[in-house]
């Protein structure tokens, strides 16, 4: 009698600590399955987003904690200063996307087609726009779906969004260009990769900025710089990305189609960048199997535009690029 009291009482205790750890499983999970949802589908900000008063109530900031924050897709309503043509794309299930087209100043050396980087526009990439024009190329400036002013209500964070790049690339390329060249940052760089890989874009070559490793490695990135731990949550976000998205987030693994990549490649990197790691940049690097690729790293830099932090290096490794592996156009 006196052994069956302490073991019915263990029996209790682990009973009860299955309980929590289910609770608290399921409520990981749901935490999740909601930042997932809010990272992947970017809200319209409306006149008062971000003049509106966040609750310091306790149970507001709990939620707001057990939830995630909201994203929200920022919206461009200036025009560049240089002439341009806008140009309206569709996707293959009628996503309308938005882009600027621009012919340089003088004989154009070939086109460069532009795509900027998570919640951005082709407005942020004005600089480099400007910069290519400036080296004597036409520019395509692309807004990817839910971003800027194109269609659709979700992001995949590239992983569908490489079709834009297919559709841009075919759109100058049957105007009658034979020079395209495609770059990209952050995860416009990861759609061009997988872009070249999985559409059979043959560009004269391709510039990928702070391309991340995978959906995985990049929320990660993203718990790294919030300051919370990595682990489960970027593996359980990347799980609900690819239930609530409808494609696997853990096969979304850039060094798959890296290996698919014969074209020229310039990769860069911020040595200081926190979202994206030297090892990351290392692996996709040796996973290019192009003889013709370099790799370039921007003392100082973080996870940003490479030509504002360092405009002469930037220039002179990107002009010795596109002079070195443009075609002939004869």
């Amino acid at each position: 009698m006196k052994n069956r009291k302490p073991r019915r009482k263990l029996r209790i205790i682990i009973t009860w600590l299955l309980w929590v750890l289910l609770v608290q499983f399921i409520l990981i999970n749901i935490s999740a399955a909601l930042y997932a949802d809010k990272l992947t589908h970017l809200h319209a900000a409306t006149a008062d987003t971000w003049d509106k008063p966040t609750s310091q109530n306790i149970f507001a900031k709990t939620w707001r904690l057990f939830s995630g924050p909201t994203f929200y897709r920022q919206t461009l309503s200036q025009s560049p200063a240089f002439a341009y043509s806008p140009v309206v794309l569709k996707t293959h299930d009628d996503i309308s996307i938005n882009a600027w087209y621009s012919r340089a100043d003088t004989l154009p050396k070939g086109t460069v087609i532009l795509f900027h980087g998570l919640m951005g526009h082709k407005g942020l990439v004005m600089d480099e726009a400007v910069a290519f024009r400036n080296l004597g190329y036409n520019v395509m400036m692309v807004d990817v779906r839910d971003h800027g002013n194109s269609g659709g209500n979700t992001t995949t964070i590239g992983y569908r969004e490489s079709e834009e790049v297919s559709l841009a690339y075919n759109y100058v390329q049957q105007a009658g260009e034979k020079n395209i060249f495609l770059w990209g940052a952050s995860m416009g760089a990861v759609e061009i990769i997988k872009a070249v890989s999985d559409y059979g874009v043959h560009p004269s070559g391709i510039i990928v900025e702070m391309p991340f490793l995978s959906l995985q490695s990049h929320l990660e990135g993203r718990a790294r710089i919030l300051g919370f731990p990595q682990q489960p949550f970027a593996f359980l976000t990347t799980f609900w990305i690819g239930i609530e998205r409808g494609f696997n987030g853990f096969g979304f693994k850039i060094t798959s189609y890296a290996k698919n990549i014969e074209c020229p490649v310039l990769e860069q990197y911020g040595e200081k960048d926190e979202l994206v790691l030297k090892k990351e940049t290392d692996a996709i690097y040796q996973a290019i199997a192009s003889r013709n690729k370099k790799l370039v790293i921007y003392e100082g830099a973080m996870h940003e535009s490479f030509l504002k932090r360092d405009p002469a290096r930037w220039k002179k490794e990107v002009e010795s690029f596109l002079q070195q592996f443009q075609r002939p156009t004869f």
